[in-house]
C-alpha cells in the first residue's frame, strides 16, 4: 500500500512542479521587460514574484523526486532534501515584510491615480449640471421645457437659466461661450451668476447686459466672447421684454404667428463700451418662446446646415405642443439630420405663458 501512495503523491507533486515552472517562466519574461533604473519598485516586486514561484517549482520537484525514490528504494533519509528549499524560504522571508509594504504602497498609488481619473471624468458633468441643470423649479403661470446635449469637447460652454428676478418678473436666459475647455466653462459660470445679480438690479434686460459686458470685458480674455439672449416675462405688466447679445434668433409664437427675435447688440466681451437695447412685446396666454444655442442651427448634413428655418418651422407646425416635447423633437431632428450626435454642445429652452 505504501508504494502506490508514494507514487500517487509523486505524480501530484510532479504536476504541481510543471505548473509552477510555467508560471515562473512567464514571471521571468515580465522581469526582463521592466527597467530596474526607471521602475525599481515594479522590478523588485516582479523579481520577488518570480523568485517565489521558482521556489515553489523547486520544492514540488524535490518532493516528487523524493516520493518516487522512497517508493522504490525505501530511502527515507531523502526527505531531508526538502530542508534545502525550506532553508532558502527562511532566508527570503526576511524581505517579505518589505515587499509586502511595497505592494501596499503600489496599490495605494494606483488607487489614488484612479480616484484622480474618476474626478477628471466627473468634473465636466459637475460643471454641466451647474451651467445647464437637469431639473428646473416650476413657476406658476408658465410651462418650461429644456434639453441639453454635451458635445465632444471636454467641458461645456453652453448654459441656461430660469429664475425669478422679482416677484412679478421671470427671467429666462440662454447663452454660449466661444471655444471649449475649462476657461470657457468658468466664463460661462461667471456670466450666468453675474447676470442673475444684474437682472435683479435692472428692470431693463439691456441695462443688465451692458453691465455684464463691462464687468466681463474688464478682465483680459482676448480670445473669448459670449452670445446670450435674455427674456423677461412681466406678469404685472403682461409683457415680454427681451435683449440679445449677438445670439441666434429666438422664435416667439405670438398673435397666431411665429416671429424671430433678433440680436439687439454685439457679442459680449468684444467691446467694454458696447451698447444694447431691448424690445417689449405684449404677453398673451399661450404665447411661447423657443431659445437655443448655435450647436442646434449649425448641425450639418454634408454642406447643408440644419438652420434657423427648420427651427422656426418646428414651432410653426404645432404651436400648441408641450414645451418639453418640442425641445426633445428638435434635438432628435437635428441629430438625425447630422447623421449622429452633434459634435457641439446644444441647449434648447421653450417657455409658454399659461
Amino acid at each position: 500500500m505504501r508504494t502506490p501512495v508514494l507514487v500517487l503523491a509523486g505524480i501530484v507533486c510532479l504536476a504541481a512542479t510543471y505548473g509552477w515552472v510555467n508560471s515562473a517562466r512567464h514571471r521571468y519574461r515580465l522581469v526582463r521587460r521592466i527597467d530596474m533604473e526607471t521602475a525599481p519598485d515594479a522590478y523588485t516586486l516582479a523579481w520577488s514574484n518570480f523568485r517565489k514561484e521558482a521556489h515553489s517549482a523547486s520544492l514540488y520537484g524535490l518532493l516528487a523526486l523524493v516520493a518516487f525514490l522512497t517508493a522504490f528504494a525505501d530511502v527515507e533519509v531523502l526527505f531531508a532534501l526538502v530542508a534545502i528549499p525550506a532553508m532558502v524560504s527562511t532566508v527570503w522571508a526576511r524581505n517579505g515584510l518589505r515587499e509586502a509594504r511595497m505592494a501596499r504602497q503600489r496599490i495605494d498609488i494606483e488607487r489614488r491615480a484612479q480616484e484622480a481619473l474618476d474626478q477628471e471624468e466627473l468634473a465636466p458633468k459637475a460643471w454641466a449640471a451647474r451651467l445647464a441643470p437637469e431639473e428646473l423649479p416650476e413657476y406658476s403661470g408658465f410651462e418650461v421645457g429644456k434639453v441639453y446635449q454635451a458635445g465632444t469637447g471636454l467641458m461645456a460652454g453652453d448654459f441656461f437659466d430660469v429664475f425669478k428676478a422679482a416677484p412679478t418678473r421671470l427671467a429666462v436666459v440662454i447663452g454660449d461661450v466661444a471655444g471649449h475647455g475649462i476657461e470657457s466653462s468658468i466664463t460661462a459660470f461667471q456670466a450666468k451668476y453675474l447676470l442673475r445679480t444684474f437682472l435683479a438690479q435692472f428692470r431693463d434686460p439691456a441695462q443688465a447686459l451692458e453691465e455684464l459686458n463691462r464687468q466681463m470685458a474688464s478682465v483680459d480674455r482676448s480670445e473669448e466672447f459670449i452670445s446670450l439672449v435674455v427674456l423677461v416675462f412681466d406678469t404685472e405688466a403682461e409683457s415680454l421684454r427681451y435683449a440679445s447679445a449677438g445670439h441666434p434668433a429666438t422664435f416667439l409664437w405670438h398673435e397666431r404667428e411665429v416671429r424671430p427675435l433678433r440680436s439687439t447688440g454685439p457679442l459680449l466681451m468684444l467691446d467694454p463700451q458696447g451698447s444694447y437695447f431691448s424690445r417689449e412685446i405684449p404677453l398673451e396666454r399661450d404665447d411661447m418662446a423657443l431659445m437655443y444655442t448655435d450647436g442646434l442651427a449649425e448641425a450639418r448634413n454634408g454642406e447643408d446646415l440644419f438652420g434657423e428655418e427648420r427651427i422656426g418651422d418646428a414651432l410653426r407646425r404645432n404651436p400648441g405642443i408641450a414645451p418639453d416635447v418640442l425641445c426633445k423633437q428638435l434635438l432628435d431632428a437635428a441629430n438625425d439630420f447630422n447623421k449622429g450626435i452633434i459634435e457641439d454642445d446644444v441647449a434648447i429652452l421653450a417657455i409658454r405663458k399659461t
